[in-house]
Parts: structure tokens; sequence; C-alpha cells
């Protein structure tokens, strides 16, 4: 089983920037909307990843079922950390896309594929690592979750209860963090003594050594 992480934070709160210094080549980053750079000098990010060449780290896709082969041949190929960036897209195109359909229906099937997405992930091999990167939504009692597609979907699933590490990326001062336990208000869990701190550097290629090292893979 994959180790995963759900990664949250408001637009331009650091974390696509949290890419920098991860190896590129060791990993495969899923876009489900094109047109998106990397806010940073990103020139091995935007080789495509394709059957025909698995060295690439870059694939666009919002089809679920593309996305679930595209993944697992990136495992197979050697990739071993999947990053899914704006996840939270997948919900909201099929959303536009299923816009004239009416009734309930419709939002359990969304909310059932964002959930095979994420089981999906979690079946790969144990030496893989995912993140999973959401946008938020506060509710009027100021609590922060992941963002979905309106009440209908939040009925049907905990997104973060799928998860045991959630991170919180947040900008402070002109510096990117990533918050490591809850304040109170938000979904932000990681397991008992994994991080030595509350806020760490938004820097993943670090993050995920360190899970690397805690769960020893």
């Amino acid at each position: 089983m994959a180790v995963l992480s759900l990664i949250i934070g408001g637009s331009g709160s650091g974390k696509s920037a949290s890419l920098r210094n991860q190896d590129a080549k060791k990993s495969l980053l899923i876009q489900p909307n094109k047109g998106k750079s990397l806010p940073f000098k990103s020139t091995p990010w935007r080789k495509k990843f394709s059957a025909q060449d698995t060295s690439g780290s870059l694939y666009i896709s919002d089809n679920y079922t593309t996305v679930h082969k595209v993944i697992d041949a990136a495992v197979n190929a050697g990739k071993k950390c999947i990053i899914i960036d704006d996840s939270n897209y997948f919900m909201q195109n099929e959303s536009l896309r299923r816009v004239d359909e009416t009734g309930y229906t419709k939002f359990t099937a969304m909310a059932k594929s964002y959930i095979g997405l994420i089981e999906h992930c979690s079946a790969l091999a144990d030496d893989v690592t995912v993140y999973i990167m959401s946008h938020i939504q506060e509710d009027e009692r100021g609590n922060v979750k992941p963002k979905t597609v309106g009440k209908l979907i939040d009925s049907q699933v905990c997104l973060e209860g799928l998860f045991t590490i959630v991170f919180r990326c947040y900008e402070r001062d002109g510096k990117h963090y990533f918050s490591t336990k809850t304040n109170g208000l938000d979904c932000v869990k990681t397991p008992m003594g994994m991080f030595e701190y509350e806020e760490i550097d938004n820097d993943l290629a670090a993050i995920d050594a360190i899970i690397r090292e805690y769960e020893g893979i």
C-alpha cells in the first residue's frame, strides 16, 4: 500500500511551488487542466509522460480511467512519487460537463469517481508516495477542509478522513510553509513523531524524505 498525503491550501499558498526541489525523473505530476505552468524554473517537469517515453514527468488529463492507467504505467516504469495537482478540478470539470443533468445521482457518481482515484493510488506499491493537492473551502464556522463542488458531495464523503497525513500550505511574510498539526479549525494531521515541528518549509523533497524514513521505505 502506497503512502498517501493530502496537501490543502488556497491559490498561491505554495502547493505547486513545493515541487521545486523534487526529483522530476523519479516523479509523475498529473494536472487535470492544461496551461498551468509551475511557479519556478521547471524545465525537467515539462517533458510529457507517455507509453512511448516513460522518462517524462508530466501528464495532463482529468479523465479518471486514463489517469488510473497512466499512474500504473508510471509506477511500472520506476516512478516512486505521484503528485496530483489541483485535484479538486477533477470534480469541478466533471460537474461542468454534467451541468444539464438533474438529481442527486450525478453527485454520488462524482464522489465515487474521486474516491476511486484516491483508492487506486492507495493500492500502489509500498515504496511509492502519493501527494494529492487540493484547494480549500471554509464553512460558516471557519472550519477549513478540501474543496469539493458542494454540500451534496460533502454529504457523500469526508475526503480528509481518507488520509493519515494532511498538510496545510500557507504564506506568511513572503515565505511559504506547511503546517503539520491542526490549528483547531483545519483538518491537518500527521502521525506521532513524524515531524519535529508544527511548521515546516514547503519543500516536498525534504518532506518526502522524512516520510520515507519514518515509513522505512
